[in-house]
């Protein structure tokens, strides 16, 4: 028999398609862990559920992995004959049977949802469940987080914040090591910088006095007047002015909340060079009318 022949009889050989097919039906290659599929659940027992997915064997979901909560009625969770969405937890054993999971689903939905609201810079609600010397683990839609005590408002009395709801914005949402770390006082400082504006006369406390400037806290934003921006005149010594603890009135210079900056100004406010030094009470207390006075100002 030539080698023409040998190749005609392989070509038409039904024996071979129909070996390859039966090495085919022996794994369905459809269904691979980490996979979403859609099936409907047909029978219910003790132990969890068997649905079909379509394959040639039953999927099962184990009752631990029928919800997120806590699972008191099967049938109510897994509703028999209705479309469902499930994630593939196994691969085929040997009988071809794939391992579903409803709990694992939602889970990777919350993932997904609080990585989309990290990228949308949106804060979030969470649950204070423990606290240890490093900050507080929460909770929110079912995922722990972490607050760092560094990323908290209230950082001396941690025990006080067990069960307290706080405002909290990402810092990093990483489903693959499940680590989800949030900032109380990143959210707290948004919720601030919204309400500022340049231009905008604010009243705020000393916090610190510096060679080049004095730092002062607007509810919670740390905000800089700097040393050229305190008066027209030359000022040599901070201190002679400012004490920390003072109260004072600033108009907002530039705001960048990216970098969680204000800078202020009372120079704006003189009448004349030299007005904050010479009469400081006098400025701090007609400064929402030169405020005014500033706005109405027409531009050179």
């Amino acid at each position: 028999m030539n080698s023409e022949t040998q190749t005609s009889q392989r070509a038409n050989s039904p024996f071979t398609m129909d070996d390859f097919a039966k090495a085919l039906e022996k794994h369905d290659y459809q269904f691979q862990k980490g996979q979403v599929v859609h099936g409907k659940v047909f029978q219910l027992d003790h132990d969890g559920a068997y649905v079909d997915i379509g394959g040639k064997s039953s999927a099962f979901v184990p009752r631990d992995e029928a919800s997120l909560r806590a699972v008191t009625d099967l049938a109510e969770a897994l509703p028999l004959n209705e479309d469902l969405e499930f994630l593939i937890i196994r691969d085929q054993d040997a009988e071809g049977q794939v391992t579903l999971s409803r709990r694992q689903l939602e889970i990777k939905h919350i993932w997904e949802r609080l990585a989309q609201m990290q990228e949308n810079a949106q804060t979030v609600q969470v649950r204070v469940l423990n606290v240890n010397k490093g900050g507080v683990t929460v909770e929110i839609q079912g995922i722990r987080g972490f607050v760092p005590r560094s990323h908290l408002v209230e950082r001396n009395n941690l025990e006080a914040l067990k069960g307290q709801t706080l405002t909290a914005s990402f810092l990093e949402v990483d489903r693959n090591n499940n680590k989800l770390i949030l900032s109380q006082r990143l959210a707290t400082r948004s919720a601030s910088f919204s309400t500022l504006e340049l231009g905008q006369l604010v009243e705020g406390k000393v916090t610190g006095i510096k060679p080049f400037g004095v730092f002062v806290d607007l509810e919670g934003i740390n905000a800089l007047l700097h040393i050229k921006q305190v008066s027209q005149k030359f000022i040599d010594n901070l201190e002679k002015l400012f004490h920390v603890g003072q109260s004072i009135k600033a108009v907002i210079l530039d705001l960048d909340e990216g970098k969680g900056r204000v800078a202020l100004s009372t120079r704006v406010l003189e009448n004349f060079p030299g007005e904050v030094m010479e009469n400081f009470d006098e400025v701090m207390t007609s400064a929402q009318a030169r405020t005014e006075r500033l706005k109405n100002k027409p531009s050179e």
